[in-house]
């Protein structure tokens, strides 16, 4: 387990910016290392807002944006291109302004597409489209993604697993159906925690007066199951982005005075 990383910045739009320009150097240094990258997406109004702001960024075009994999921790089983779902948004945010390769966009499935309404059947065949994208080197059912970015809720849930849930205690499976969400909409399919940690590096977004708590919470020693992002870590790295009022809550001593 790493030990966390925190970053504080003035303010939730410094802190999109700023992710945006760690995330571009950290696909084009893989690019550059392995030919390729592998990043995990979340949805929730700091990632789409790292998006936005990723799409904004002038050095945007230093990535190969065909040599990207993309994938989503989690999702809301919903019809395709409902608004509500994290990849609706992803596309009007970022990925429909940029040159990917649709081969290499991994899509959580949809309410209405070929396992209709079980959402169990459609969290196993993303399970099995990670492990074929897995290499011997990955040492596991799932790639050894380059970051995957994770929203925090107030409540400590990261992707959608949350507090005491069935899905939060799951050790086997890299990707569940979740059902009786307590936020809306109920039924969901989200990476396992096991799945969260093969990342090499896992961020932690956090912005706003509403997450202080839950950011004290997950880096004040809690439990996994008691508090799902205390839980999340990457292998290399596991760094928490977060904006002034979403550190309120933090002991001064846990971040560098000069990133506050």
């Amino acid at each position: 387990m790493t030990t966390p990383q925190v970053v504080v910045h003035r303010d939730k739009d410094l802190m999109a910016q700023a992710t945006a320009a760690r995330l571009i150097t950290k696909i084009v240094d893989a690019q550059a290392a392995r030919g390729t990258a592998s990043i995990v997406l979340t949805g929730g109004r700091n990632g789409n807002g790292l998006l936005t702001a990723l799409a904004a960024a002038p050095a945007r075009d230093a990535v190969d944006w065909s040599r990207l994999d993309l994938w989503w921790g989690d999702e809301r089983y919903l019809p395709a291109d409902d608004p509500e779902r994290n990849h609706t948004q992803a596309r009007a945010a970022l990925l429909d302004s940029v040159p990917l390769n649709p081969a290499r966009v991994h899509v959580m499935p949809a309410s209405d597409g070929p396992y209709g309404t079980d959402a169990d059947a459609a969290a196993a065949a993303y399970a099995e489209e990670l492990r074929a994208a897995a290499t011997p080197e990955d040492h596991g059912p799932v790639p050894q993604f380059d970051v995957l970015m994770l929203g925090v809720g107030p409540d400590t849930h990261v992707a959608s697993l949350f507090p005491e849930h069935p899905a939060t205690y799951e050790q086997t499976r890299t990707v569940v159906g979740v059902h009786g969400a307590p936020k809306p909409p109920p039924t969901r399919i989200s990476l396992t925690l096991p799945a969260i940690r093969s990342a090499r590096e896992v961020w932690l977004l956090a912005a706003g007066e509403d997450k202080a708590g839950a950011v004290a919470i997950a880096l004040g020693g809690a439990g996994g199951v008691q508090a799902p992002a205390a839980a999340a870590h990457g292998r290399s790295r596991t760094l928490w982005l977060l904006d002034r009022t979403a550190a309120a809550k933090l002991p001064r001593g846990m971040y560098p005075p000069a990133l506050s």
